[in-house]
């Protein structure tokens, strides 16, 4: 059995650098371990992985008009979101607050200070990953859902 873990595929400490996916992995039974084995060995999926991808994908294309309808009900940015610390100071000096909702990836720049994020974001919601400097994430604790 193994247990649900996400960590980034590219090192956060590269500058510049956005992980392009996220590693995880799953607690399963030993049958449907000893199925998706099977399957592998029968070629149909070069391996463990491919099989849990390609299930995963099969999945949101099964269930995509819901996810089009929530998107769109809870006003949700699909994608990548980018906050820069021009972002946070333009907000901060009209003295307004951000609403970050994503479904994706949301990222918050590494010369964020924890004293700005405060100031210029009211909440964070990410549906999938967000990547910020442990300081701003712990600024934001109270905030993020």
């Amino acid at each position: 059995m193994m247990d649900l873990v996400a960590r980034p595929k590219v090192p956060a400490k590269v500058p510049g650098r956005v992980a392009e996916s996220e590693k995880i992995t799953i607690n399963l039974g030993h049958v449907d371990l000893g199925h998706v084995d099977l399957l592998v060995a029968e070629g149909l999926f070069a391996n463990r992985s491919d099989f849990i991808r390609t299930a995963i994908r099969n999945q949101i294309e099964r269930h995509a008009e819901v996810t089009r309808q929530s998107v769109a009900r809870r006003s949700v940015e699909l994608g990548l979101r980018h906050v820069d610390r021009a972002t946070l100071e333009a907000a901060r000096a009209e003295g307004r607050m951000l609403d970050i909702r994503v479904l994706g990836l949301a990222t918050i720049a590494a010369d964020v200070t924890p004293d700005l994020a405060r100031a210029a974001i009211a909440s964070v919601e990410v549906l999938g990953s967000l990547q910020a400097s442990p300081a701003v994430r712990a600024a934001l604790a109270d905030r993020v859902r």
